[in-house]
């Protein structure tokens, strides 16, 4: 099973400055203080190979500055960041809130930061459960959210350690060519990027595979290939393998032989397989990604670091939705790791940290108003005893759509416990009684919550603390068919992320596939 790597620290600086430095700005009353230093304006950003593809008037900058009342401080980190960017949308691009919107927000909610408004959370929910909205760069609302963004930034790292120049490149401003931004992210020192430094030497390394031309890609004709099988099909698989280090020998002979299987399984792991020692196709799908392919996918997640909050004391849990993975920690040390099933295409599961408060045994499923409309009265119609015989009852009626959930049991699609950590996107984890799913490689099949393979571990883990709550005790709840709700006295940091590169505890490099498509869109914004 794969380890990941508990992330220390907040990256300050993932992209470098296209030519722009801090410098003092002139003051002329040698009585008064000088001001801060303030960016010059970097006018080589422009549309045509900008990060985003809105940009804000200055003075529209101005006038916030203003109706917000900003004290000197803020006006001018306010002034200075937009300057760096030329003037470019930081949160917002055309299709509304960036990934890096929602990882800010992440972080200052997991970090329970109250210095923003309230009212700007709330609008960056319904932005973000917008599926097909188009932002104008005119738009008075959508330049609000981004210069309250903006502004909530300055405020958060005001309170933290980081310098000017970290706090306007922690969102990208350019599309740079990739070996370019492989060698800026190398050549910056460590004390710069705490965070990542692990990921450096992966980075090195695919950075010199992609100047070296790469991998010949491979093909196989038949299913699958394993041990004992001999066909000159296996010759380049083995090159191949010995080029990334998974096979140790250099071994040009057509058998699938033991030290084949071995390297087989390491690379199966690596990319979230099972360790069964076959070929096949899967296997061949992701051996022939391509090596600028894959720097891409380090850099990417790489910038996606930046965000991560720095490790909490105590217990926290992190799930990785394209690794299908749960870790459970305590501080730095790894508790165990579980097997879990995200949302599906178009249920994605969205990225979010909380803190996990409630644990229920027994639960209700009070079934989303868009299943009910979307799945369930279709079914009805087909099957007048639908609700029946899946042990459903109605509650009541909203809007003309009836209010439905169903009763614990053991056919209840949450099963027999769920955990609670409140959120404006209605996601929490729970049981499932469709064990089946957890035997798949891609565990991406549920309507946007996560289930979890071994519940009643989890529950053991987060009441350990509580002794009156046994694992005796634990296992009755489980099983005595009516709801209870248990909270917390000490809640647990949760945060929902999305890495599809990664290190384990051994620093070895993990790959997943971009199962909702998010580094696509970021490659889309960030590369050349």
């Amino acid at each position: 099973m794969k380890r990941f790597v508990t992330v220390i620290g907040l990256v300050c600086i993932l992209m470098i400055s296209c030519g722009t430095a801090s410098a003092p700005a002139p003051h002329t009353n040698e009585e008064e203080p000088p001001p801060l230093p303030l960016t010059p304006r970097n006018l080589s950003i422009t549309r045509a190979h900008a990060f985003n593809d809105l940009f804000i008037d200055s003075s529209q900058v101005e006038q916030f500055i203003v109706t917000q009342g900003l004290d000197d401080t803020t006006a001018w980190r306010l002034r200075s960041f937009y300057n760096a960017r030329n003037f470019e949308f930081a949160w917002m691009d055309s299709k509304g809130p960036t990934e890096q919107a929602a990882a800010f927000r992440s972080l200052y909610n997991y970090n329970n930061d109250t210095a923003g408004s309230k009212a700007l959370d709330i609008r960056l929910d319904m932005l973000m459960g917008e599926d097909d909205l188009r932002v104008s760069e005119k738009d008075p609302a959508m330049i609000q959210v981004e210069l309250q963004l903006t502004r909530r930034l300055i405020q958060y790292f005001n309170k933290r350690p980081a310098g000017v120049t970290e706090i306007e490149h922690m969102i990208p401003v350019l599309k740079y060519p990739v070996m370019q931004l492989a060698d800026s992210m190398l050549q910056l020192p460590d004390k710069n990027y705490p965070a990542a430094v692990k990921m450096k030497p992966w980075l090195k390394i695919y950075r010199n595979y992609v100047e070296s031309g790469g991998w010949q890609p491979v093909a196989i004709s038949k299913n699958a290939w394993q041990k004992g099988q001999s066909s000159p099909e296996i010759i380049p698989v083995k090159k191949r393998l010995l080029l990334t280090g998974e096979l140790t020998d250099n071994d040009t002979t057509p058998l699938f032989n033991d030290a084949l299987e071995i390297a087989i399984n390491r690379f199966r792991n690596s990319n979230g397989y099972t360790e069964n020692g076959v070929l096949n196709d899967t296997v061949v799908r992701a051996l022939n990604v391509s090596a600028a392919q894959r720097l891409q996918q380090v850099l990417v997640n790489m910038e996606r670091i930046k965000w991560m909050p720095v490790s909490p004391a105590g217990k926290w849990i992190l799930a990785n939705i394209p690794a299908f993975e749960l870790h459970v920690l305590d501080g730095e040390a790894k508790v165990f790791d579980m097997d879990i099933v995200v949302g599906k295409e178009g249920h994605s599961t969205t990225m979010f940290s909380g803190r996990l408060n409630q644990i229920v045994f027994n639960p209700y499923w009070n079934i989303p108003r868009s299943i009910v409309r979307k799945e369930i009265l279709p079914a009805m119609q087909r099957n007048r005893n639908y609700l029946s015989a899946r042990n459903m009852q109605v509650t009541g009626h909203v809007g003309g759509i009836p209010v439905i959930r169903q009763l614990p049991g053991r056919r209840n699609a949450l099963g027999r416990v769920k955990f609670l950590f409140p959120n404006s996107y209605h996601i929490y984890f729970h049981d499932t009684p469709n064990k089946r799913l957890f035997n798949r490689d891609s565990r991406a099949y549920s309507h946007g919550c996560i289930r979890l393979k071994e519940p009643a571990k989890l529950a053991k883990f987060l009441l350990e603390d509580s002794p009156q709550w046994t694992h005796e005790k634990i296992d009755s709840a489980m099983n005595g068919g009516k709801q209870r709700y248990v909270t917390l006295q000490h809640p647990v940091p949760v945060i929902i992320t999305y890495y599809t590169t990664w290190l384990d505890t051994a620093d070895q490099l993990h790959f997943a596939a971009d199962v909702y498509g998010h580094d696509e869109k970021i490659k889309a914004k960030l590369f050349r």
